[in-house]
C-alpha cells in the first residue's frame, strides 16, 4: 500500500508528492493512519503506548513490537520528507 504521511485532507498540495508517502502493508498502514504507529524524522518506527499496553497479546507481539524503535528500510528514491514525518509525530501519533 502507498500510505500518505500527511493525510490528503490536511495537505492537498502534497497529495501526489512522493516524499509524502511510504510503502507499507495494509495492517501497518491502518495503524499509521490512526496514529498507533509512526515514523520519526530520523526514520525510526515508534509504537503508540496504547498498543504497548497489550504486550501479552499474540498479534501485538508478532506484528507491532518487533518494529518498535527499529529503523525503516530506506527507499532508494523518494525518502520520506522529515517535515511530513514530524507532522505525523506531532499531529497524528498517539504517543
Amino acid at each position: 500500500v502507498a500510505g500518505h504521511i500527511a493525510p490528503w485532507s490536511v495537505d492537498r498540495k502534497n497529495r501526489l508528492n512522493p516524499q509524502n508517502g511510504i510503502a507499507i502493508n495494509a495492517l501497518h498502514d491502518k495503524a499509521f493512519e490512526n496514529g498507533l504507529i509512526t515514523i520519526t524524522p530520523d526514520f525510526l518506527v515508534k509504537v503508540s503506548s496504547q498498543l504497548l499496553k497489550n504486550t501479552d497479546d499474540t498479534a501485538m507481539n508478532q506484528y507491532f513490537l518487533p518494529y518498535n524503535n527499529k529503523k525503516i528500510i530506506e527507499p532508494k528514491r523518494f525518502l520520506p520528507n522529515p517535515k511530513f514525518l514530524e507532522y505525523h509525530n506531532n499531529k497524528v501519533f498517539k504517543a
